[in-house]
């Protein structure tokens, strides 16, 4: 039977503390997913999951997420085969974001830049402007050749 979720209390005693999973999504349906390295606590990514894809991650152990830009369910890793294996999956105190520690099978990389993770640059000030800076440039994979035929994931 698939995980379905209730409806989030009122109640901030109840929101807070322990019982049922109640998660609060945004007016769109969505809510924020933090993901980090199990092993080192490397930051990989920050994506966004509507109830089901929060439901397939639960049931399968394998992190799913909602593309706002492709407007579908988007299991991670199912083009590049970098499929990240949920440890552990938390909450925050209102229930409206969610902290994912996961594995990353294939290449070892969560963006689709080849990447190990999507925040491979800092801002700085230069001048009065903001500018990029590329602080990691190694590629764990090719994407003109991962993704040649596919959707970036």
């Amino acid at each position: 039977m698939p995980i379905s979720f209730e409806k989030p209390s009122a109640d901030k005693a109840e929101l807070e503390g322990a019982g049922a999973f109640t998660p609060r999504f945004d007016v769109n349906g969505l809510m924020t997913a933090v993901v980090t390295d199990i092993r080192d606590g490397e930051l990989l990514m920050v994506a966004h999951m509507n109830a089901e894809a929060l439901a397939l991650t639960i049931e399968t152990g394998i992190a799913h997420y909602y593309s706002r830009s492709r407007a579908r369910i988007w299991k991670k890793g199912e083009s590049s085969g970098n499929l990240q294996t949920v440890h552990e999956l938390r909450t925050d105190c209102d229930q409206d974001a969610v902290w994912l520690k996961v594995s990353v099978a294939g290449h070892d990389a969560a963006c689709h830049t080849g990447r190990r993770s999507c925040f491979y640059r800092t801002v700085t000030k230069s001048d009065s402007n903001a500018v990029l800076e590329i602080t990691d440039n190694e590629r764990h994979f090719d994407p003109g050749v991962v993704y040649s035929d596919r959707g970036t994931n």
